[in-house]
């Protein structure tokens, strides 16, 4: 199993911090960095300099939103970055949610898997650099009755195949990543549930005549470290309560629903209804310790190594570690702790 860091969001008071975490997840032989983007940073700009900062580790978005790029502006950007980054770029997308798409970029979420599949196709002819071409439900390239005629990518990516990824949480979508996606992005993934994600992402593999051999499942996890493990746990749950009960609306909140698929529908009702009345405290009150302690690692690092046992036996092959703390030196030690543990469960 391989190591992952996910540097989030960009702007937030930490940017050259986020630089020492990368060089040095890059120093400790962490196979990928990865960043984020909602409605501040861009992924594309961040990977870019952090690609320029580093020398071994690969780059990722996770995600870049689709309703925030045209399919073809972004395998634009996916070659350049690939080529600027010497063959070290990996692209994640997802769908965003419905508050996102619709607020700030003014794109209708509807028909969110067929956009997505339509989207990749897409960008795969793009990066195949074949003349593009393509008539779909979302997109018709070139548009009819026009001057428009169909082109090829000019830029040549150092690989002829940049790793896809789409970050899914609801089964239909888990079943069309495993079928059109190289790998896949996951969040809040608990080994104890594992079958909750890795059986529908097994059906789409088979659809495509595939299996999970080669299929990387990366999902990102919180890391707490320290020798009180609720006091670990309470590190991390205003980011449980922010995703359970304020990512999205009461109606459509991705992260509830999985809550509830896993066994926590109370909990899920209870975060959710004190987080949308602004009673953030209560939220995070709310959030049971075994949600948090299933979906993260905390604690020491025997405590951690075998956590990460339990991830690898799960079938996890990337483990994307979100150090708590806003200091640099407890993302450091986090990052260091990853390896150390890793090394201890024996699968380094």
């Amino acid at each position: 199993m391989r190591l992952g860091i996910n540097l989030g969001y960009w702007g937030l008071g930490m940017d050259s911090d986020n630089v020492a975490v990368a060089q040095e997840a890059d120093r400790l032989g962490y196979a990928v960095c990865w960043a984020a983007e909602a409605y501040g940073s861009d992924a594309a700009t961040v990977l870019s300099y952090v690609a320029a900062k580093t020398e071994r580790i690969d780059v990722g978005s996770a995600i870049f939103q689709i309703p925030a790029r045209t399919p073809a502006m972004t395998a634009m950007t996916a070659a350049t970055l690939d080529t600027l980054s010497g063959g070290r770029f990996r692209l994640g997308l997802g769908v965003s949610g419905p508050q996102v798409s619709e607020g700030w970029y003014g794109v209708k979420f509807d028909k969110p898997l067929a956009r997505t599949r339509e989207y990749v196709e897409i960008i795969r002819k793009a990066m195949s650099r074949e003349r593009l071409s393509h008539e779909g439900a979302h997109w018709t390239l070139p548009l009819p009755g026009g001057p428009g005629k169909p082109l090829k990518l000019t830029v040549h990516p150092v690989r002829e195949h940049i790793p896809l990824y789409i970050a899914a949480i609801g089964p239909k979508n888990l079943e069309q990543t495993g079928e059109i996606a190289d790998g896949w992005l996951g969040i809040f993934f608990a080994p104890e549930h594992a079958a909750l994600s890795l059986d529908p992402l097994t059906a789409g593999r088979a659809k495509a005549g595939q299996t999970l051999e080669g299929f990387d499942l990366c999902p990102t996890v919180a890391i707490s470290v320290g020798d009180d493990v609720k006091a670990a746990a309470d590190v991390q749950r205003p980011y449980t309560a922010l995703y359970v009960g304020g990512m999205g609306s009461k109606e459509k909140n991705f992260y509830n629903q999985l809550a509830r698929r896993m066994g926590y529908e109370q909990a899920a009702d209870e975060i959710q209804e004190k987080y949308l009345a602004k009673d953030y405290a209560g939220a995070a009150a709310a959030v049971p310790h075994d949600l948090i302690d299933s979906t993260a690692l905390l604690g020491t690092t025997e405590r951690i190594a075998d956590r990460m046992q339990a991830y690898a036996d799960a079938g996890v092959t990337t483990l994307t570690l979100a150090p708590a703390g806003f200091t640099l030196e407890e993302r450091i030690t986090a990052l260091r702790t990853g390896v150390e543990a890793l090394e201890r469960a024996g699968l380094a």
